[in-house]
């Protein structure tokens, strides 16, 4: 009975796309949505969480391969540059007794530089210019 069933449901997802980060994330912000409409009881919150748990279920079960691999692409470039943007403050965060981090003036390259107040020479190794920086605290 329960080998028949996972026949079935393995013939019907043969050629459709099925689950991926996005499709996850997607499933995920609907939750959170649920649970914060239920303290708020606000009806676009419900529309939005329905309008996402419907996208998501349409992707799962969508047969064009190829479109939901570029979203998912998409997705995974954006979700890169928020993950590496929280690692840096966080880095910055963990070295602030140790080190201040500067941009390079010229390519525009996070420097980590030990705390030497006042104004200072800085080379940056990535482009090789050499410019002042002020550190303060």
């Amino acid at each position: 009975m329960f080998r028949k069933f996972v026949d079935a449901l393995r013939r019907f997802m043969y050629g459709r796309y099925g689950g991926d980060q996005l499709y996850f994330a997607l499933i995920i912000i609907f939750f959170v949505i649920s649970v914060v409409n239920t303290f708020i009881g606000s009806y676009l919150l419900w529309i939005l969480q329905y309008v996402l748990l419907i996208w998501a279920v349409y992707r799962y079960f969508s047969r064009n391969i190829y479109k939901r691999r570029q979203e998912n692409r998409k997705f995974l470039g954006i979700w890169q540059s928020i993950k590496n943007f929280f690692a840096y403050l966080g880095d910055k965060f963990r070295d602030r007794k140790v080190c201040r981090y500067r941009k390079c003036k010229h390519c525009h390259a996070a420097l980590r530089l030990p705390i030497k107040k006042g104004k200072n020479s800085v080379k940056c190794p990535r482009c090789g210019k050499s410019f002042k920086v002020n550190i303060w605290i």
